[in-house]
């Protein structure tokens, strides 16, 4: 019997594809300074963990968060982790030019909610597949 998606995928795996997602669709508009997974911070890396789970765990309850739920979620991350909004994303100074409402954010900036969206929803739907 073949296995099921989420036990060959793990939160971190899936965390990483939307992070490398995230870094291709960036440099498709021209922003380079994402960096690789295996060369992204741990903040980053846990950002994108919790963004799997939390949308891992509504669509368990059968909720279906928007784009801009996920946002707020994020956004919710980062100020509890004590950043703030700058011009430019900074890690030291804890400043990044998305905290903002969704409904501020650049249709491109929202791209990557729908887009992180997607890619937990592929595995999401696969596994409801296998089922």
């Amino acid at each position: 019997m073949e296995e099921s998606v989420s036990s060959m995928l793990d939160v971190q795996q899936i965390a990483r594809i939307c992070h490398e997602t995230n870094r291709a669709y960036c440099e498709s508009i021209g922003d380079f300074t994402q960096k690789p997974w295996a060369e992204a911070s741990l903040h980053q890396k846990e950002s994108a963990v919790n963004g799997v789970e939390f949308l891992l765990e509504a669509w368990a309850k059968h909720e279906r968060p928007s784009a801009a739920a996920s946002h707020t979620s994020w956004y919710a991350e980062k100020i509890k982790a004590g950043w703030k909004h700058g011009p430019v994303k900074d890690e030291v100074k804890k400043e990044h030019p998305c905290l903002v409402p969704y409904d501020l954010l650049p249709t491109e900036q929202r791209m990557k909610d729908y887009l992180f969206q997607s890619v937990v929803g592929a595995f999401e739907m696969c596994e409801q597949g296998e089922r």
